[in-house]
């Protein structure tokens, strides 16, 4: 096609996206504590685990450009920073599927005691964590060939066993380690939670997970994996259930959405892009085939605002980014209004050691009790 492809312009014309504005806090600005009613999910891609174990040390990230003081690399600090949310979904942990004397560290720093001699109420909420780790000995080598790459962790606040049925899976076609879904049942509320790192897409070879033998290039297998996940969603939904996507997408949906400008070149990327779109975001239905008709919640909720979520760690803060993190749920979740509230929270200091912000959703899910009185009215 001669044309770009990306998503057509809004018809209120009139109308301009605002400046893009780069906080710079010298210290994280903690969330205010949601409501009881509500379910605070969080997403980060930490680029690698690591950090995240060792000694904290706060300002060893800083920038020699930068004046910020870093917390330290903590979960546990960043959970309780941030009132104890009920799930982090994590991406590109980096573990190799047999270390497991790493998943055994991620799961106690996600208990530690942040001070010693702490009472119970100040030590907070237990997590559990959940691993989905390469499997691919084609596809993620990682260095070295250890399989120390990709990986999502899905991290899980104790007492929402107690409220839900609940179950943590992959999916079959996924030996990447790029998909955690959460199953939470309750009476007639069922909700799927997927925590996806998406396949970036590349000119390098994609093998046959099982034989090695190439078949195409990763361009060809982020395609391949849009229509797997939308098919997921697409299966789940049609079985009742609700569906919420959180994680890095690796595209970026629209131009506003990258700064300072959106990558169109090579081509592929905007083919990648303009795929995403219409599986997942409403695009024009092009050819007749069922999508999954899901909401970017940040974008629909700040419609003309410009903030990103990935930030170079090779160039200076704010100069090459783009909004490639983000919450979809399904149309029906959304009229429903089941999405309280979402966030970014792009300051250098949030960003830690990682090269990607954190993002958030509120999201209200109604308990059987509540379901049955809704039921019985009238």
């Amino acid at each position: 096609m001669s044309r770009e492809i990306s998503p057509p312009p809004s018809k209120r014309q009139k109308m301009s996206p605002t400046e893009p504005t780069f906080v710079n806090l010298t210290t994280p600005s903690p969330l205010a504590a949601p409501d009881a009613d509500t379910m605070r999910i969080f997403s980060w891609n930490v680029n690698g685990i690591a950090p995240f174990l060792q000694r904290p040390i706060t300002n060893f990230f800083s920038s020699k450009k930068s004046h910020v003081k870093l917390q330290p690399a903590s979960l546990r600090e960043c959970l309780k920073r941030h009132q104890w949310p009920a799930i982090l979904f994590l991406q590109e942990v980096k573990i190799a599927t047999r270390d497991v004397k790493t998943q055994d560290a991620v799961r106690s720093a996600v208990n530690a005691r942040l001070s010693p001699g702490s009472s119970k109420s100040e030590r907070g909420p237990r997590y559990e964590a959940y691993f989905t780790l390469p499997l691919d000995k084609h596809n993620a080598r990682g260095l070295g060939g250890r399989g120390k790459v990709y990986g999502v962790c899905s991290i899980i606040r104790e007492d929402l066993t107690t409220k839900y049925q609940t179950k943590v899976r992959t999916v079959e076609w996924d030996k990447e380690g790029r998909i955690s879904v959460v199953e939470l049942k309750n009476g007639s509320t069922r909700v799927a939670l997927f925590n996806v790192y998406a396949v970036n897409g590349t000119d390098n070879p994609y093998r046959d997970p099982a034989t090695g033998a190439i078949r195409g290039t990763r361009h060809d297998r982020k395609l391949a994996f849009h229509r797997l996940l939308m098919e997921e969603c697409l299966s789940l939904e049609e079985d009742g259930w609700e569906v919420l996507l959180a994680g890095d997408m690796n595209v970026a949906p629209a131009r506003i959405d990258g700064h300072p400008r959106l990558r169109t070149f090579p081509q592929q990327h905007v083919l990648n892009r303009a795929d995403f779109n219409f599986r997942f975001l409403g695009g024009k239905k092009q050819r007749e085939e069922k999508v999954f008709d899901g909401v970017d919640v940040w974008r629909r909720m700040n419609e003309y605002e410009k903030r990103y979520t990935w930030f170079s760690r090779n160039q200076e803060w704010g100069t090459s980014c783009d909004r490639v993190d983000y919450i979809i749920v399904g149309r029906k979740m959304w009229d429903k209004a089941l999405v309280r509230a979402a966030g970014i929270l792009d300051s250098e200091a949030e960003r830690g050691p990682s090269d990607h912000v954190p993002i958030w959703v509120d999201i209200r899910l109604a308990r059987a009790n509540e379901q049955e009185d809704d039921t019985n009215t009238g």
